[in-house]
């Protein structure tokens, strides 16, 4: 990556894992300083973040960190839902390749090796988060439409958007569990339509799919504590 990117790539990365308060200016200087870098990739990052909607400018041009209520995020794993949707109509239309029938399934298989054990560990929210990621990913890829690509990338740049943004909270008490092991029993369902070539039964079961990660919200926001402590950018949502 170019200094650019990687200067942009912290930056967020820093917003979203709660370093900075809501409301909080955010300042070239000492964010050079903090990122070992010039002000110009700073600068530039800061107008890429406000076009993502991570950061806002006020009256003097100065950028601050952005809030978020709680409908905006619940908005945008909506429209997650609903783009994954089309992607995975797509894909069943299209037809799913031998390779993407072998990559999937292998998903399936580590998804299922993980979730046998009770309790989850650390280690394996992390490796279950990891192939997650992966299984929405092929998805997506296999789709072939670009536009569709771009706009979940854009949308998944808001707080708690992508796929295993919610997955910290599960397993924390028992019903979480039940959520999490429902959520990947849907991945086997999603990968049958598929496979059937169920265009509309694909769609409906990833729309389908992102209530969980919704449920997860209204956890985290009923606990609001313990959620914090998992996931520090807890602090950008208000309400």
């Amino acid at each position: 990556m170019s200094l650019q990117e990687t200067v942009l790539m912290q930056l967020r990365d820093l917003i979203l894992s709660g370093e900075f308060a809501p409301g909080q200016r955010l300042a070239e200087q000492q964010l050079a300083e903090r990122l070992g870098a010039s002000r110009t990739p700073v600068r530039a990052a800061l107008v890429t973040l406000e076009q993502e909607g991570l950061v806002e400018a006020n009256d003097t041009g100065k950028y601050l960190v952005r809030q978020f209520t709680a409908r905006e995020v619940t908005d945008a794993i909506a429209v997650r839902g609903h783009l994954e949707g089309m992607a995975a109509r797509l894909v069943a239309e299209h037809g799913v390749s031998r390779q993407l029938q072998g990559d999937l399934q292998a998903c399936l298989d580590e998804g299922d090796r993980l979730l046998a054990d009770s309790p989850l560990t650390i280690e394996s929210y992390a490796a279950y988060a990891a192939m997650n990621d992966r299984f929405h990913a092929l998805i997506l890829d296999a789709c072939g439409n670009r536009a569709l690509q771009r706009a979940v990338a854009l949308n998944d740049k808001l707080p708690f958007a992508p796929a295993s943004a919610m997955l910290p909270m599960q397993g924390t008490v028992a019903l979480d569990r039940d959520w999490m092991l429902y959520a990947h029993r849907q991945h086997h369902m999603l990968f049958d339509a598929l496979q059937r070539g169920q265009g509309a039964r694909a769609q409906a079961l990833a729309v389908e799919h992102t209530e969980v990660a919704q449920m997860n919200m209204r956890l985290a926001l009923e606990r609001r504590a313990e959620s914090e402590r998992f996931m520090p950018g807890m602090r950008l949502v208000v309400g």
